[in-house]
């Protein structure tokens, strides 16, 4: 007969295996901002799990945006002029500039509307389909003051950079027709700009409004969209030529693109969306003071792309612009660091409470 070992295990029945109370789950992707207090941004969207390119929606939410601004802002015209104005149609078509001049006040409200609803919204809606924070992922946060008023100043050195750059590219054969189609669009603008509007009023249409929709999409939106793919550098050039093409003026494309890279840098260096907007709303709202103020002096409104910019001016932007993004980055450096280094004390002291628990 054989005799059992105490150590030698008895065959018997296998046991059922033990069901876990609860299934590990997976972390979805997220993007590393270190602006941000918790660090990682989740990528837990719609548009992320179903695996979109970035690429795709960069220029998907373009189309949509750019689709929408001039669809409602046609569609408001049209109705407004046409149909509450009753403007016959054929009036409407003979002399399109005088009807578009006579009701400038409200297409100008017209144009803030496609704006909004064009470009802000679905900029918003589009960050929300990658992230269940939204407002982190565009940037949307506050920032320190010394960066707003330090971005402003860079925008003074910028300005002749740009204006010099403009008019060597305007100086340029451009076909005829680009020159037509260009001249029809500043000469409306000029026209609509020379109705004796409030400055409260226009700074609010035609500055702030374009200052918060625009940077929130392209510095917002298709930045953080193209950084993920082309990276930092290539993110912010990429987002700037872009927004120069937006604007829909082939001459004036290279220097309105520099403008957006400026932006774009500003927005990454400082992780927030605000010193850009202040920026756009600055530089629109120079152009309407500078209009007020000629129109003000009974003389005729100029484009501000047709000032000479003397070289030497372009000298100095240039050495206080390196001087500015220098400063930016040690102050940037700097804050990032202190800012990493709170949350890494945060952490520690969460886990030790958690350990005394």
């Amino acid at each position: 007969m054989h005799e059992i070992n105490p150590t030698e295990s008895v065959p018997g029945p296998v046991p059922p295996p033990v069901e876990q109370s609860s299934r590990a789950v997976k972390s979805p992707p997220a993007l590393n901002d270190p602006w941000y207090s918790g660090r990682l941004i989740p990528l837990d969207g719609v548009l992320e799990r179903n695996g979109f390119s970035p690429l795709i929606t960069i220029f998907g939410g373009l189309i949509i945006g750019l689709v929408l601004f001039q669809g409602i802002s046609t569609v408001l015209t049209f109705v407004y002029i046409l149909g509450i104005k009753g403007v016959p149609f054929s009036d409407f078509q003979a002399d399109l500039e005088g009807v578009l001049v006579e009701y400038a006040g409200p297409l100008i409200i017209f144009n803030s509307v496609g704006q909004v609803l064009g470009l802000l919204i679905p900029g918003l809606l589009f960050a929300r389909m990658h992230s269940s924070k939204p407002f982190q992922f565009l940037r949307l946060r506050k920032t320190d003051i010394r960066y707003v008023l330090l971005s402003l100043l860079g925008l003074i050195a910028v300005f002749p950079i740009v204006q010099w750059i403009g008019g060597a590219v305007d100086s340029l054969p451009w076909p005829e027709s680009v020159r037509a189609f260009e001249k029809a669009q500043t000469d409306m603008i000029q026209n609509i700009l020379d109705q004796n509007f409030s400055l409260p009023f226009a700074i609010s249409m035609m500055a702030l409004t374009p200052a918060i929709c625009e940077e929130v999409l392209f510095r917002g939106y298709v930045q953080r969209q193209s950084e993920r793919i082309m990276g930092i550098a290539g993110g912010i050039l990429f987002s700037g030529m872009i927004f120069g093409l937006y604007h829909l003026r082939p001459t004036q494309a290279i220097p309105l693109g520099l403008l957006g890279v400026y932006m774009a840098y500003i927005t990454w260096r400082t992780g927030s969306l605000v010193p850009a907007i202040t920026v756009h709303l600055a530089n629109n709202a120079f152009a309407i003071f500078l209009g007020k103020y000629i129109q003000s002096q009974g003389q005729t409104a100029v484009d501000l792309e047709s000032i000479q910019i003397p070289f030497v001016f372009v000298v100095v932007g240039t050495l206080l612009l390196a001087g500015v993004i220098y400063i930016f980055w040690r102050m940037a450096d700097d804050d990032a660091a202190l800012h990493k280094q709170a949350i890494t004390s945060g952490s520690e002291v969460n886990a030790e409470t958690q350990r005394e628990s």
